[in-house]
């Protein structure tokens, strides 16, 4: 049995070094730390109230007698069945914003991004100078744009509009105000804004050499934009049609100002219920079916947008 030489013997093992544990981190508690105000104003200024809403709206009692939390359930369906069309309004006025806003806000986004240049930032403080006015203020001076007697009832006369818009029920004669229609552009314009800016975000995220390859393979415009930009800008859309519709959907100042009886939206029943009627649980119980309603919509949505990354 042959036994090996020194110069073929392997190296001895070099001591292994002790074990030791590595070193602990300083202020990895840091992000929690500063994570702990905000969840603190959410706890204290969002749930708190949610919880004492939803304790509200099982409740029976009078504003004489005092409320109790009896678990009253009934509330929600006899909310519901009374008011439901007053829901149906407002998803219906909501989407048709919602739709407005879009079709609005795409082609000045667009601009804004691709075409504006050195007028962009001028352009983009246009867009948001709306928001340097009360929101009130805003919806009282569209009753001064569509006043029976103004230049827009005027227009739209003369073009023959007002008579399809009453066909589809939009209008009342010759009239402007106190119509869906006057609702509708009151939420289209407070919300455009909330339009624009996701999408112009969106937009601006492209790549130009994207449209460029895809004029190098000889697509035309169209094309580039229905196969390129249209889809890379999903996430503005999504976030877009959200910011626009969910707060639409529980507006109750444009129908309140522009609309009349027939044209109230659950915020405006809400409102009612809360502030003049004094039915705490019935507003209580109106509140979260509207939420319920917006979330499920809103979840449905998203997952059948196709897109996970918002702006």
């Amino acid at each position: 049995m042959s036994t090996l030489t020194e110069a073929e013997a392997p190296p001895p093992l070099a001591p292994t070094a002790p074990e030791t544990r590595p070193p602990r981190r300083r202020g990895r508690f840091t992000p929690y730390w500063l994570l702990l105000p905000g969840i603190l104003w959410l706890l204290v200024f969002f749930a708190l109230p949610m919880v004492y809403q939803a304790s509200t709206s099982v409740q029976t009692g009078s504003l004489e007698e005092g409320y109790k939390v009896t678990w009253h359930v009934a509330t929600y369906w006899d909310a519901l069945s009374e008011y439901w069309p007053q829901f149906l309004r407002s998803v219906f006025y909501a989407a048709a914003a919602t739709v407005l806003c879009l079709l609005l806000g795409y082609p000045l986004a667009y601009l804004i991004a691709f075409r504006a240049g050195r007028w962009r930032n001028l352009i983009m403080i246009l867009v948001i100078a709306p928001f340097f006015t009360s929101f009130l203020i805003r919806t009282l001076a569209w009753k001064t744009i569509l006043a029976d007697n103004g230049p827009v009832v005027h227009v739209l006369k003369s073009l023959h509009v007002l008579d399809l818009t009453g066909w589809l029920g939009w209008t009342a004669g010759d009239r402007v105000l106190a119509t869906p229609l006057a609702v509708v552009c009151g939420l289209t314009y407070n919300f455009l804004p909330f339009m624009i800016l996701p999408l112009y975000t969106s937009l601006e995220r492209i790549d130009p050499r994207l449209h460029e390859a895809s004029g190098d393979l000889y697509a035309k415009p169209w094309t580039t934009f229905r196969k390129v930009t249209f889809p890379l800008s999903m996430p503005g859309v999504v976030s877009g049609t959200l910011l626009t519709f969910i707060p639409a959907a529980g507006d109750y100042v444009n129908a309140e100002l522009l609309g009349s009886t027939d044209t109230r939206m659950i915020g405006n029943v809400i409102q009612t219920q809360f502030l003049r009627i004094l039915d705490y649980p019935t507003a209580a119980a109106l509140s979260f079916i509207l939420m319920a309603a917006i979330l499920a919509m809103v979840t449905i949505y998203i997952r059948r947008s196709g897109t996970e990354d918002l702006v």
